[in-house]
């Protein structure tokens, strides 16, 4: 895949890149390996003090980077400048938290006694150079969210970006290296997914993170794993959204929910729900009140404000999207909404909100992540019925439930198979929660306190007496 803007709205490729040459990757991991020895001795307070300057900077520059975003992949304006702005904030509550999440833990005193020492606790030390392989549909966001803990940390960042947002990637290195910190603590590589390999196997380069597909992940996690070195996955995702009579009474406000989580950065986000798994009682109001919303929806120009939906990223995203949805309608797949590509708008890579209901295991749809505003609906007779369809998948990224029963609340938390529950709501990112998955949507996780110590070695301290 060319190193290019090419903006999705219209297809015109804006600007083209020329790939980092061998000697370029070297020169930058070398600096990150130099900066590393001395960036990693100093304080919080200096590394805090250069975070904050850099959320200070994206703040000033919301409108610019939000612009580039649009333009890049396609989001809506409005979603841009919410995500820059969510980056900023996320800077500043690691740089006011990580002194705290990363204090040394001091055992039990009878424990300390117990293995013989006069003293002993527990120390968090940075590993050193991290890897990070970013996707474009978040692309400022997915990239701070591993940034602000492993800087915070004392680690240093390179950074391979998706090869249809290079303007965003650069932006970011520049904007850390504006707020002043030294060179070489977060670099941007210009290369294809060919040179992971290389950059990864480097001894120079201690861990890597990783955000994107199943096949993405496996190839790193292999790697990484030949050279004994940590990694991070955050993967794909086929979120269930499940509805329980007891909402009955805010059957509204689920609805226009279900609408945002699936639709949101136009339905291309890993954490969107994807399955909406509804009880038959209120399956009938549910699914007509849905494909209305989903129906209402302005599709068009990003910029616009008026836009609910911009287009999908690339075009081979959109044929993607249409297979899958086409392979559903073929199989006997009922379609409440949409289904085709508005025939109103410029030749960009739009797709109208769709949803699908008879859905059966024969379609791939039931399997595979739909990255586009496609919604599948299903009717359930029990909470049982409900959990086992809910863990139907290969992903295990998060899920959200709409009950206010707390029987029912406690058999979802102790049950579904994903990384997050979340009630009554739709599952969001929060610097202060832990976020990932497990089965095929990966391991390990960012944010809180446990992101900031995926990268750092946990450290046995001990004193004879």
């Amino acid at each position: 895949m060319p190193i290019a803007t090419v903006n999705p709205a219209t297809g015109e490729t804006l600007r083209t890149f020329d790939a980092l040459g061998a000697d370029g990757i070297e020169e930058r991991v070398a600096r990150a390996e130099s900066t590393f020895r001395s960036y990693r001795l100093t304080d919080f307070a200096t590394r805090a003090g250069l975070l904050e300057s850099a959320a200070d900077l994206l703040d000033k520059e919301r409108d610019e980077i939000a612009r580039t975003m649009t333009t890049e992949m396609g989001k809506t304006f409005a979603a841009a400048k919410a995500e820059a702005a969510k980056c900023a904030k996320a800077m500043r509550w690691y740089a006011a938290n990580a002194e705290r999440l990363l204090a040394d833990e001091l055992p039990a005193e009878a424990d300390v006694e117990d293995s013989g020492a006069h003293r002993a606790y527990v120390r968090h030390r940075p590993l050193g150079v991290v890897l990070a392989v970013m996707p474009w549909n978040f692309p400022l966001w997915q990239v701070v969210r591993f940034a602000a803990p492993a800087l915070m940390a004392g680690n240093v960042g390179l950074l391979k970006h998706a090869s249809n947002v290079p303007q965003t990637a650069l932006y970011l290195g520049d904007l850390f290296h504006r707020a002043g910190f030294p060179e070489g603590c977060f670099q941007t590589l210009l290369v294809g997914s060919d040179a992971i390999e290389h950059v990864l196997r480097d001894p120079r380069v201690a861990a890597a993170t990783l955000t994107g597909s199943e096949g993405a992940g496996r190839a790193v996690a292999a790697i990484a794993g030949d050279e004994v070195k940590p990694t991070v996955l955050e993967l794909g995702g086929s979120d269930p959204f499940v509805v329980m009579p007891s909402a009955r009474d805010e059957l509204d406000h689920a609805v226009h929910t279900a609408v945002t989580a699936r639709v949101q950065n136009n339905g291309q986000s890993c954490i969107a729900a994807k399955r909406f798994i509804v009880h038959e009682d209120i399956y009938d109001d549910f699914a007509a009140a849905f494909s209305r919303a989903m129906s209402a929806l302005v599709v068009g120009d990003p910029m616009d404000h008026s836009t609910d939906i911009g287009p999908l990223s690339t075009e081979q995203g959109r044929a993607d999207l249409e297979e899958l949805v086409e392979d559903a309608r073929a199989k006997g797949a009922t379609v409440l909404c949409g289904a085709r590509r508005p025939k109103a708008l410029p030749p960009g890579w739009f797709y109208e909100p769709t949803v699908l209901t008879d859905v059966t295991e024969a379609m791939r749809i039931h399997r595979e992540e739909a990255f586009g505003p496609v919604a599948t609906l299903y009717r359930v007779p029990d909470l049982d019925a409900a959990v086992a369809l809910a863990n139907d998948s290969p992903f295990g990224l998060s899920s959200n439930v709409w009950t206010r029963d707390t029987d029912e609340q406690q058999r979802f938390v102790r049950d579904l198979q994903a990384g997050g529950v979340f009630f009554n709501g739709m599952t969001a990112s929060h610097p202060a929660l832990p976020f990932g998955g497990i089965k095929r949507s990966g391991y390990g996780r960012e944010l809180s306190g446990q992101g900031i110590k995926a990268f750092c070695n946990v450290t046995t301290v001990w004193y004879g007496r």
